[in-house]
């Protein structure tokens, strides 16, 4: 199964009641095509209340995919959908990500005293 994201828009003539029943009904929608769904977001009124918008995470074969956007291209009241395939990031890469940076340049000199800095730049200078 691979991880996807489904974000769409509703139109704002839906009560905010009527929109979460829709809400509902698309992940019935990904249920009905084997998708099991990971994370629904709530929805949110944009653009001054123009639209409700939400995404849902969920996890479904590509060979169920096809049928999904056909459902979701046959509602009326979804203004627009977005539907990314998501990658994941293995449990190796998350370690790796963690790793502090080393520095690139490494300095083996030792820190010159307050004192001495007017002869160390007298050094460099000449």
């Amino acid at each position: 199964m691979k991880l996807y994201e489904l974000t769409y828009l509703i139109s704002h003539e839906f009560s905010e009641e009527q929109a979460k029943e829709f809400s509902q009904k698309i992940c019935s929608l990904v249920q009905e095509e084997k998708g099991v769904l990971d994370a629904v977001n709530p929805l949110m009124r944009k653009r001054q209340n123009e639209f409700y918008v939400t995404t849902l995470n969920f996890r479904c074969d590509p060979e169920n995919l096809e049928a999904l956007r056909k459902k979701l291209s046959m509602e009326k009241q979804i203004s627009r959908y977005m539907l990314l395939n998501k990658p994941r990031i293995s449990s190796k890469l998350k370690k790796e990500r963690v790793k502090p940076i080393k520095p690139i340049i490494e300095t083996k000199e030792k820190k010159v005293e307050l004192k001495n800095i007017a002869k160390k730049l007298e050094e460099i200078l000449e």
